[in-house]
């Protein structure tokens, strides 16, 4: 595997971490993440560096397989150019549905 995929997937992975990280304290739940603004916009940032993160992963080598890869790097150009149409809602189903599935393809392409 190339060296810039493989620095792009460790890019996803600690994004991924990070995410994670802001949850130790305090409760994993919608209600938890939509009053806190900080949560929101560190989240927010976090999937648009996953989402340029796969962009530069596509543009180098199209035979790695992540699924929905496109939708995650349309979900980060939203969140960038239409900020103003994000929905809460739409994140957190992301963080909770797609994001672990994420990591575990992303662990597996690094063979961890």
């Amino acid at each position: 595997m190339d060296n810039e995929v493989k620095a792009s997937l460790y890019d996803i992975l600690n994004a991924i971490m990070e995410m994670d990280s802001f949850f130790i304290d305090i409760p994993k739940e919608f209600t938890t993440y939509k009053n806190d603004l900080r949560t929101r916009r560190a989240i927010e940032r976090n999937i648009e560096i996953i989402g340029e993160a796969l962009s530069r992963i596509i543009t180098k080598d199209a035979t790695i397989n992540i699924s929905n890869a496109r939708k995650i790097v349309d979900t980060r150009n939203r969140i960038i150019h239409g900020y103003d149409s994000v929905s809460n809602e739409i994140i957190w189903g992301i963080v909770i549905n797609h994001v672990p599935i994420l990591q575990t393809e992303v662990k597996g392409l690094l063979g961890e």
